[in-house]
């Protein structure tokens, strides 16, 4: 994918500041060979913004991976032409990389104040756009579910902060909705454009209550013992508007009540009569047996299989449930 306009005067704006530090450091270190060999390399970088070839592999011409750029203005190569030492050292990275994003994920089945909760997370690559976190607080249980835009290492890191943040401001003692406005401007603030992130951020009370904000996200399903009701995105994406407003939603879960959150890997997924759809998720959910948080994931996982077949997956794939013990 071809990078816009804004994203290159982003990454020309970030050279020219590595320059100056460059040049800083090495009038504090003159004989710095490394600071020496990186103003090099930043200095051609520049040089081919001028020349108008930046973001171009310098073997084939084609254009270099964009989520690369974006993590490291410096590439200068296609995955295609990288040598087999930076082909090593890019494996790592990811990794390394994965290996730090599994780490942010809450604990499998947690258990807390009457709620009972089960996830599926898969990256379709070493990392994800995808996030999911479940995090007691204050006697409330807050679950939190998204999907940054774009793949790859970008969205990962900004996965990376969403997780960061969320946490900081959940231990402030801050309400739901100024813990979202606050996520939406630093979005806004700090992503590059056209990076947003649609997601549902919600809170569990010990008596069963119910709040949550669903920010351009698919509908999360509540099953409750009248039937089953989708919660409908309230608002637009964080990220895209800085004054956006946002809407809360509510509901009261009884015991063996629950909720239901996933993201478009489920959905999207596509077999032999087209795709899953919501519809098909509603209402399979709406009539699983399951008596558990896990064993509702399974179920889930296990239609999609049979819906899928062959068809490989083109998206990551994460499902939460939340299920208020009977």
């Amino acid at each position: 994918m071809s990078m816009v306009t804004a994203e290159l005067g982003f990454l020309h704006s970030q050279l020219e500041v590595r320059k100056r530090r460059l040049e800083t450091a090495i009038t504090l270190a003159p004989d710095n060979a490394n600071v020496e060999a990186l103003l090099h390399e930043v200095d051609s970088a520049l040089d081919r913004f001028d020349a108008g070839t930046y973001g171009l592999c310098e073997t084939c011409h084609d254009a270099v991976e964009r989520d690369r750029l974006l993590a490291d203005p410096l590439t200068c190569y296609c995955l295609d032409h990288l040598t087999e030492r930076e082909r090593a050292a890019l494996q790592r990275d990811l990794d390394m990389a994965s290996a730090l994003q599994r780490g942010l994920l809450p604990p499998a089945d947690l258990t807390v104040d009457g709620w009972e909760t089960s996830y599926h997370y898969a990256p379709i690559g070493p990392v994800s756009g995808d996030y999911c976190d479940l995090y007691p607080s204050g006697g409330s249980l807050f679950f939190m579910l998204g999907d940054v835009s774009g793949k790859g290492v970008a969205a990962s890191m900004r996965m990376a902060q969403l997780h960061a943040l969320f946490r900081s401001l959940i231990g402030m003692g801050l309400p739901l909705a100024e813990i979202v406005v606050h996520i939406n401007r630093f979005l806004c603030d700090s992503a590059l454009a056209g990076q947003y992130a649609t997601l549902v951020c919600g809170r569990a009370n010990p008596d069963g209550d119910i709040e949550l904000f669903n920010a351009g996200h698919l509908p999360v399903i509540a099953v409750q013992q009248g039937g089953v009701r989708l919660l409908d995105s309230t608002g637009l994406p964080v990220g895209m508007f800085r004054d956006a407003a946002f809407t809360s939603a509510h509901a009261k879960l009884r015991g063996g009540d629950m909720l239901f959150l996933f993201t478009d890997g489920l959905s999207e997924t596509v077999g032999a009569d087209g795709e899953y759809g919501v519809d098909r998720v509603a209402d399979l959910i709406a009539h699983l047996s399951a008596d558990c948080a896990a064993g509702v994931i399974s179920a889930c996982l296990e239609d999609l299989r049979r819906f899928a077949g062959t068809n490989p997956g083109f998206d990551d794939l994460t499902l939460l449930a939340l299920r208020r013990a009977a």
